[in-house]
């Protein structure tokens, strides 16, 4: 079978968020934090792909150089999440942005990030939103989570 030929085009916030409500495996739409999103289409127009790029979801990370991809869905298209996160990395850099983070759950493979030129720097512990002050439901993943970086400076 041929691999679709993707190529990144525009998207607004609002058809990423329609679309990740559709595809996305383990979280919502985005309602605040969110800066951008790309998208990837085929030779038919039909888009197979999108991410959204905000500030860091860690307070610690938000220095004004960094931005997180903080939504990847895709229809399963092949190589669409490889594009999708060589766009975001493309785009944060051309913007000014010195580095770019994301977090996948420990049980998925980073094969995507890997092959878009990303580095896992290493696991992060799933923690809860919820506390005494501002009792909360988590509606999220509490697992361990793979922190992935790229950064301008590496040479990617």
């Amino acid at each position: 079978m041929k691999q679709p030929k993707l190529t990144v085009v525009p998207c607004t916030i609002a058809e990423a968020n329609e679309y990740i409500r559709i595809y996305h495996r383990h979280h919502k739409p985005l309602k605040v934090g969110y800066y951008f999103a790309v998208a990837v289409a085929d030779e038919a127009g039909e888009i197979r792909g999108v991410a959204m790029v905000g500030r860091p979801v860690a307070r610690a990370l938000e220095d004004g150089w960094t931005v997180e991809v903080r939504r990847v869905a895709t229809d399963g298209c092949p190589n669409a999440c490889s594009a999708l996160y060589g766009a975001c990395r493309r785009a944060a850099f051309a913007m000014g942005y010195r580095m770019v983070i994301t977090y996948t759950l420990n049980t998925e493979p980073g094969t995507s990030l890997r092959a878009a030129g990303w580095k896992c720097i290493g696991e992060i512990r799933g923690k809860t939103w919820n506390c005494p002050s501002r009792p909360r439901v988590d509606k999220h993943p509490l697992q361990t989570k793979l922190r992935w970086e790229v950064d301008a400076n590496a040479g990617v």
